[in-house]
Parts: structure tokens; C-alpha cells; sequence
């Protein structure tokens, strides 16, 4: 038999080619004849465009095609995820600083270049809504045209929807102590290794597309609607991405290459600088009004959200991250009356879109800071107010929704434990320690195929992404389970909607429990037809034949199946193929059209130091706990913790997009937006994982990998506290800010 490969840290697949720079990425891939594009823009926020001259550009030596607004159909398509309002060029106006109102396709990047500089805009400046304030202004200007959703009570106001949860009675309820305070949390991009990239070419009536995004069956479906074409006709080929983090999730420019391509009958290819790319991807940023009661022994009373939610010009998923963030806004404890009005509001900014938390980050930033203010006013510890709160496994906290599917304490425990909660401090530090919970898929449908080949390898064909997750390694190592063949004879297949079967899309921690138990599916499907063929090779009836983990058993005597493979297919070949699926149908009752199959579940701790003179934090130990059922590869558990971790770092300490009055984004690139780097990390860090096997995933998995991230700020922002006697609700936490709150402290 071969070693167990479920709960072993197996080599990366794949791993060797992005450290190496073997592995090709979209801008690696050159095609016959291929074209460049480049976009031109508008440099401000909103401006009416009132003409464009293209004739110099179009003089330049290599340049095929200027294309505006006029040269695509009319009426101009419009496309997005859930709501068909994004133009494929800006028609009229520009909603955001950066959004194309021209494209440049050439023989060279050298021509399109040159040709961009030469299109002349002209453009009349316009007021803007860059804010949550100015969005809400009785006076402000209407980011969408009202004629774009006639239906829309609303569709004169820039709240493009209002989402509402709760239970109980807020106003009834009774409190011994009511905190009551405003969080913000600011624009931030993904910041992805790799820049968007697209290319696309005629193929035989339809187009062919190349594009790392993570949903390649929702992008062949969104094309083929915006270029009238069945679905047959749009193949999209989607290497393993350079990060993505959401980012790459739902479509960007892939219908403006794809029209392109069929106008000018070659393939072209549109690269975005880093700096356009942060022009084109954020999280959404937003302003909480949390309201929360307390009895004096520290159990919640009551919340009382509201939330406004800055999500851009055009809708792209933000709706759905308002929602599903805002659903779980309580935190994971039990609230006897809970009252949530969270407002998608559109404003004249990069339209924001999922991001690794999916809405979290942002609701737990709030609802923990509330905890930690609770137990300074009550006296409690910090950790024993969440104690004390916390759900038991099996206990309704959402109200008619599915129980606590973990036994989240632990996680706490471990947590404080590890940080050393409760033990001497230097001066001018402090500890600090948060919790959040994020609600995994609610719909989705996976479906597998397993080749297993006449000489015992497997060829595992799924239509999942694996932009560094190691998903290509995990659902090998289920595979290698259930077939009981080694994990190097495994090939996993990805990224090419003509070869894969479908998987709605690769997003909400699913993939492990979506697609991992459709291919155990599958290959229990193969199983089954092993025992057939058994039954036929050595005479025996079905009902005394078993075949587990590559072993035949029959009554009297055992065979391996690569034994019995041979003797199959040993003339006329042949394999044996497995289909497998998981699906979960949509609930239109339930607020996020479904029960989640399972939450993710995190604790964050953190010891600083503040330097009082210059607000300046520095990181002293870290600690993430994640409730993952069952680590299925432990070190792949650990490294996307880690680096969620240090993400999280990120939006808490210093990331942060900045406009100016017009709209601009003032601080675009690598120069002037930070991210943590190596000198930035804490002095120690520590992944750690609750493992109880009840997750709905095979061998009792949950998704993990995003938990790492949505404690983050609070669980800092505690410490810094602790540290420095200053509270700071304003992400994010950088020296200047934390600085002047200490000033104005001692003053």
C-alpha cells in the first residue's frame, strides 16, 4: 500500500516552475502574427469627453487600428458579473481615473505607444463622488444613469442596493453599557506578482481567450453574451495565475480584446502596467456606525450596524461582498437582537471587486473593535469577554440559519497560549487578540473527470484555478487517496474550458471541499467499475469483491488493480474513467441565496511595541489560528496563512489608495503604495490549525487560506492599544496616524 498522502506536506505541484521562471504566464505567450494594445485615458476622476482626435495616432508607422466607442455596436455592450453595466469604452464620460476611452492596436508595443501619446481627448472636468459623504449628498451627482436599472426605486440616489439582516428587537433591547463608534477602513488594491494580461484571436467563427483568471466558465459565458455567440464558440485558456486574491476573478478587459480580435482577424494582446492595473481592481472600502450592548458580565445585549460601503463606478461582485460581509457584521457570537442596514453605494472610483476576506476584513474590523472597547468600560479581559460570547459547536448563532461548526473556543485558546497571553510585558508593549468568521460557498457546482490509464497513473482533469493556493497539489493528494496510487503518477489538468468539465468558479475557499469531493466522487466511480471488471476477470460475484486505496480483494485472494489493469487492457488498451460532481442549488429564501456549507473561522493574536517619539510599530510575535476540519496538506495550511497574515498586515499598517481632489489616484505603483516587505514581517510568526474533521470537505476539510487576514487589523490595533493608551479607528495604523493619537493624548 502506498504512504498515506492525507495529512502529508506533499511537494507543491508546479511549485519548481514559478520560483525558477519556467512557469508561463500570459505575457510568456506569443502567437502568430499577434497585435499590442494599448489603452488611452482620461487623467481625472469624471469628465465628459467631448471629442477625440485620432488621426496622428493613427499616421504612425505599425499602427492597425484606433478604436473608440463609435467603432464598437451600438448601443455599446455592457457587461459584469451580476449587474450588465460596465461599457467596453467609456461612453461619453469616464467614471474613474484610469478607465479607457480609446484603444491602440499595432504590430509592436513600441508603435502602440507611441501612437497613445498622440490621441488628443478633449475633455470637460466634472464634479465627482469620491467619498462616502459626497455619495451620499443630497446634491451629488448620479454616478449611474438612471435609464441603466428603470425599475430601481433607487435609481436616482447612488445606493445601488440596501442589504438588511437581523432578529429580535434592537429597539427593545436593554443594555448595561452601549458602545457606540465609527470605523473606517480604506481603498486598498491586490497587488498581485502579475499585472493583468489578455490576449485573444479568431477561432472558427468564435474567439479564443487567454486570460489568468480564476472563473474561466463564467468568463466563456460572459463572453459569449456580450458577443452574441454561443457558448461553444468562446474558449478560454487560463494559465495558473500570478496571484490573484479575487482580483482576477470576474472579467476586466477580456470583451475589449476579444472585439479586437475579430475586427482586425488576428490575435492581439493588451498587457496593463502595474499602475493600471491599481487603476482597474480594489477592495471596497467603507464607513461602520456600530452600535453594541453589553450586560456588565460582558455578554452582548444587542448590535445595531450600519455600514456604507464605497464600491465604485460600476457594480462588478462589490454587492455580493457587501452582502455577505454584512450578513455575519454580529461576529461569530451569539447576539439576542441583531439589526444590520449596510448601503452599496457607486461613486466615480476604480470599481471595486472580491478580495481575499470577501467583505470580512472590513466587518470584523468593527465588531472586534467594539469587543475590545466593551471590556476596557466592564473591566473584563479581553479574551474572556469573547470567551463568554462564543457559540458552543452545534448552537444557532445565526437566527434560523446553520449551528457553529467548530468548536471555536479552541482556537481562541491556542491562540492566547501561543502569544502568552497573560504574562509579563516590556514597557510599551502590548497584546492584542481578535476573531472572525467569514461565511464559505453557498452555491456552486463542480464536476470531475479521472482518467485512470492502463498502467496505473491517473490523469485528473478539473476545472478549478490554482493561483498559488496549491490546489493542483491538494486535489492530487485526494485523488492519490482514493485510487491508492502514488501522487507523482497523477497529472492534474487545468485552465482550458474545451478540455476541463465545469467548476462554477474558484473563489470562497471552495475548491477543496467543492472540487475535492468531486473528484473522490469520480474516483469512487472508478472504483466501482473496478470491482465490475474483477467480478468478469476472476469469476467472482460483485458482492465478494472490494476494491480500497489500489487493492483487490476477493474471497480467497488478493490482487492489486495495477495487476488487474494489465490483464484488462493488455491487447485492445483502454483506461477507466471516473465522473464525479458536487453541487449546492440556489435558495432564493435565504438571504445569500443559501446556507453556507461552511464557515471559516479565525484568531489572530499579536505582541507590539510602540515607539512613543515616532508612532512607529514594530512587530514582535504573530499568531493566526485557523479552524480548517482537517489540513489535508498541512505546510500548504501554514504558507497561505502566513501570507494572508502578512496581507493583513498590509491594509492594517500602511496600505491605503489615496485621491486627490479630481479623483486621481495620487500614489499608483510600487513606488508610492506600500506593502509589507521581508523588513516588515514580525519577529516571530506562527500558523496554527484546529483539525476535528467536521468539515463537509473530503476527510473532514474546510476551506482555509483567507481566515489568516480578517483579524488582522483589530487583533493590532488591540495591541497598539495596550502599547500606547491611544484608540485608533481609522485604518490605516501608520506611524503619522498612531503619532498624533498619542500627541493628542498627552496634551
Amino acid at each position: 500500500m502506498n504512504p498515506e498522502p492525507i495529512g502529508a506536506s506533499e511537494r507543491r505541484f508546479g511549485g519548481r516552475g514559478r520560483v525558477t521562471g519556467e512557469q508561463q504566464f500570459i505575457a510568456d505567450i506569443r502567437l502568430e502574427s499577434m497585435l499590442h494594445v494599448k489603452l488611452v485615458h482620461v487623467d481625472y476622476g469624471h469628465a465628459r469627453i467631448v471629442s477625440i482626435d485620432t488621426k496622428k495616432a493613427a499616421a504612425v508607422p505599425g499602427v492597425v487600428r484606433v478604436v473608440t466607442a463609435e467603432d464598437l455596436p451600438q448601443p455599446m455592450p455592457r457587461f459584469g458579473p451580476v449587474h450588465d453595466d460596465k461599457p467596453i469604452l467609456a461612453v461619453e464620460e469616464t467614471k474613474y481615473h484610469g478607465q479607457p476611452v480609446a484603444a491602440v492596436v499595432a504590430e509592436s508595443k513600441e508603435s502602440a505607444e507611441a501612437a497613445v501619446q498622440l490621441v488628443r481627448v478633449e475633455f470637460e472636468e466634472l464634479s465627482g463622488v469620491y467619498t462616502v459623504e459626497s455619495a451620499l449628498a443630497p446634491d451629488a451627482p448620479l454616478v449611474q444613469e438612471p435609464e441603466l436599472r428603470p425599475d430601481d426605486p433607487l435609481n436616482h440616489t447612488n445606493v445601488l442596493n440596501e442589504f438588511r439582516a437581523g432578529w429580535g428587537d434592537v429597539e427593545a433591547a436593554t443594555a448595561d453599557v452601549v458602545i457606540d463608534n465609527v470605523y473606517t477602513f480604506p481603498m486598498i488594491t491586490h497587488f498581485a506578482i502579475e499585472p493583468h494580461a489578455f490576449i485573444a484571436a479568431p477561432d472558427d467563427g468564435g474567439v479564443e481567450l487567454w486570460t489568468a483568471t480564476q472563473n474561466p466558465f463564467q468568463m466563456q459565458r460572459l463572453i459569449a453574451r456580450v458577443m452574441g455567440l454561443p457558448v461553444a464558440k468562446v474558449r478560454v485558456h487560463s494559465p495558473d495565475p500570478g496571484g490573484a486574491f479575487g482580483g482576477k476573478q470576474h472579467p476586466k478587459y477580456e470583451p475589449l480584446v476579444a472585439f479586437l480580435a475579430l475586427m482586425t482577424g488576428r490575435p492581439v494582446r493588451l498587457l496593463l502596467t502595474l499602475e493600471e492595473t491599481f487603476q482597474e481592481v480594489r477592495r471596497t472600502s467603507c464607513r461602520i456606525h456600530a452600535r453594541t450592548g453589553f450586560k456588565n458580565d460582558g455578554t452582548l445585549a444587542f448590535q445595531d450596524i450600519r455600514g456604507d460601503f464605497l464600491m465604485g463606478a460600476y457594480a462588478d461582485i462589490a454587492e455580493r461582498v457587501i452582502a455577505k460581509g454584512s450578513y455575519l457584521a454580529c461576529g461569530p457570537y451569539r447576539v439576542p437582537h441583531a439589526r444590520v442596514v449596510s448601503r452599496a453605494l457607486l461613486s466615480h472610483t476604480t470599481p471595486s471587486t472580491a478580495f481575499r476576506g470577501f467583505g470580512t476584513p472590513q466587518v470584523s474590523w468593527a465588531h472586534e473593535s467594539q469587543m475590545d472597547d466593551a471590556a476596557r468600560r466592564l473591566g473584563i479581559d479581553r479574551v474572556e469577554i469573547r470567551l463568554r460570547n462564543l457559540p458552543r459547536k452545534g448552537e444557532e448563532f445565526l437566527r434560523g440559519d446553520v449551528p457553529a461548526d467548530g468548536d471555536w473556543a479552541e482556537s481562541v485558546r491556542n491562540a492566547a497560549r501561543a502569544i502568552g497571553w497573560g504574562s509579563p510585558l516590556a514597557a510599551g508593549r502590548g497584546r492584542g487578540l481578535a476573531v472572525a468568521i467569514k461565511a464559505g460557498p453557498t452555491t456552486g457546482a463542480s464536476y470531475a473527470i479521472v482518467r485512470l490509464h492502463s498502467d496505473g497513473s491517473a490523469t485528473v482533469l478539473a476545472g478549478t484555478s490554482d493561483m498559488g493556493q496549491g490546489a493542483r497539489t491538494v486535489l492530487a493528494q485526494v485523488a492519490a487517496r482514493e485510487l491508492g496510487i502514488p501522487i507523482e503518477s497523477i497529472r492534474v489538468v487545468m485552465g482550458d474550458t474545451a478540455s476541463v468539465p465545469f467548476d462554477l468558479q474558484t473563489s470562497a475557499s471552495r475548491s477543496t471541499v467543492f472540487m475535492g469531493q468531486a473528484i473522490a466522487r469520480a474516483c469512487a466511480h472508478i472504483n466501482a467499475q473496478l470491482r465490475e471488471m474483477a467480478a468478469e476477470l476472476y469469476g467472482a460475484g460483485p458482492a465478494g469483491v472490494t476494491v480500497e486505496r489500489g487493492v483487490v480483494q476477493l474471497t480467497g485472494r488478493t490482487e492489486t488493480v495495477g495487476d488487474m489493469l494489465r490483464m484488462r487492457f493488455k491487447d485492445v488498451k483502454g483506461e477507466v474513467i471516473g465522473l464525479g460532481s458536487m453541487r449546492s442549488e440556489y435558495a432564493p429564501d435565504h438571504p445569500l441565496g443559501g446556507a453556507p456549507h461552511f464557515f471559516e473561522f479565525s484568531c489572530t493574536a499579536s505582541e507590539v511595541e510602540v515607539d512613543p517619539e515616532t508612532g512607529e510599530i514594530l512587530l514582535i510575535r504573530h499568531v493566526t489560528v485557523a479552524d480548517v476540519g482537517r489540513a489535508l496538506n498541512p505546510q500548504h495550511v501554514a504558507m497561505q496563512d502566513e501570507g494572508a497574515a502578512v496581507m493583513g498586515l498590509g491594509h492594517t499598517l500602511m496600505e491605503n489608495i489615496i485621491l486627490d481632489g479630481a479623483g486621481r489616484i495620487s500614489n499608483l505603483g510600487a513606488l508610492d503604495y506600500r506593502i509589507p516587505t521581508s523588513k516588515d514581517l514580525p519577529l516571530e510568526m506562527h500558523s496554527l490549525v484546529v483539525e476535528n474533521g467536521d468539515g463537509p470537505g473530503p476527510y473532514g476539510s474546510k476551506g482555509a487560506g483567507e481566515g489568516g487576514l480578517m483579524a488582522t487589523a483589530p487583533a493590532v490595533a488591540s495591541a497598539v492599544t495596550e502599547a500606547s493608551g491611544v484608540v485608533i479607528r481609522d485604518l490605516p495604523l501608520t506611524p503619522e496616524r498612531v503619532w498624533r493619537a498619542i500627541q493628542e493624548r498627552t496634551r
